[in-house]
């Protein structure tokens, strides 16, 4: 359920190489390599001489490639003008480049061979000048890419996260009410079953309001959970109902996302048996693997639904659920629903890879 490694490892060189002081610094320090080896190779200066003098060029250079990072590239490049934007870098080159030359020849006043280097290489300075401009181009589009890309899934994470908080906020009260309505029935008739009800509800409550804030729980959990639920509505539906819950595999390993199940459990009753139904049966069956859970849930119903007085306003629980899968098993799972004269099935299947 969690990030793999190399999503790990993905993510921290996204951050890395959109962070603005890194990749600045690692590509004046190659420029700054790149110019001292070729400046070594081809005037046979020591190390010290040749940094000093490209410490020179880099500031010119640097200059032309900030400017061209900050107004060329937004202003015509970013704009598709690019006739316009090479243009701009060719006048660039060539005014960075006789400067850069005038600068280190007067710095060589005392070495004249250096100085004739100097005017030997000014033709073909202008090439690896518009090979370093061109670079920061490449690297600026590189970069807002990357960012780009951060941003985009950093917001879609965000979107996620704020919609699935909605539709739990959405499930918690759905299931709270009815089982308060089902506990106000009990008082009313002052049965004996209401304090069982009540510890009950308190369970359930504790694993709603302290474990479903978290993005994964344990199967194990909502397993109890929906143990809790199925014996509440046991105390509620007496000898009316016959309830069977059946749990094969382990379930001690594996982390799903909270209250998955329930919304399904729950319409068993409610929009099942809870029509006038004298006798009637939940049949629910819960086969885990290691990677795989598979939920089938039968329920009796009426051959005749009564048609309601009043237009619900909920019908959220399964329009959630659907909605909560997309989000959070995207193409990892398959949900089939079956609705006959006198049954109501429904089948999931998730995968835990996912």
């Amino acid at each position: 359920m969690s990030l793999t490694l190399s999503e790990n490892i993905r993510q921290r060189i996204l951050r890395l190489v959109s962070n603005r002081a890194v990749y600045h610094s690692l590509f004046w320090a190659g420029i700054l390599i790149f110019y001292s080896i070729v400046d070594m190779v081809f005037t046979g200066q020591g190390f010290f001489y040749t940094l000093s003098n490209n410490v020179v060029r880099l500031i010119i250079l640097g200059a032309a490639v900030y400017y061209n990072i900050y107004v060329l590239i937004p202003k015509y490049l970013v704009s598709k003008k690019f006739m316009g934007y090479i243009g701009f870098l060719l006048l660039v080159v060539f005014i960075v480049s006789p400067l850069e030359a005038f600068l280190i020849y007067v710095k060589s006043s005392d070495i004249p061979e250096m100085q004739s280097n100097v005017l030997m290489s000014l033709n073909w300075s202008f090439i690896p000048n518009f090979f370093i401009l061109g670079t920061s181009t490449v690297v600026k589009i590189t970069v807002d890419w990357y960012k780009n890309i951060r941003e985009r899934q950093e917001l879609e994470t965000e979107t996620m996260q704020s919609e699935l908080r909605f539709l739990k906020s959405q499930i918690n009260p759905h299931f709270l009410f009815n089982t308060l309505n089902s506990l106000y029935a009990l008082t009313l008739k002052k049965s004996d079953l209401a304090p069982d009800i009540v510890l009950k509800l308190s369970e359930m409550m504790r694993y709603m309001l302290y474990e479903c804030n978290e993005k994964w729980v344990d199967l194990s959990k909502e397993v109890n959970y929906i143990a809790n639920y199925l014996e509440l509505e046991r105390l509620r539906q007496g000898n009316h109902v016959d309830i069977h819950f059946d749990v094969q595999g382990n379930i001690s390993d594996q982390k799903i996302a909270p209250l998955m199940f329930i919304p399904f459990i729950e319409n068993c009753f409610k929009h099942g048996l809870g029509h006038h139904l004298s006798k009637g049966f939940v049949n629910i069956r819960l086969h885990v693997t290691e990677n795989k859970v598979d939920l089938f849930i039968e329920n009796s119903k009426p051959e005749s639904m009564p048609k309601p007085l009043h237009p619900r306003s909920g019908g959220i629980g399964l329009v959630n659920v659907r909605r909560r899968l997309d989000l959070l098993y995207p193409g990892h799972y398959s949900l089939n629903i079956e609705d006959s004269p006198k049954t109501y099935a429904v089948n999931l299947k998730l995968s835990l890879e996912s």
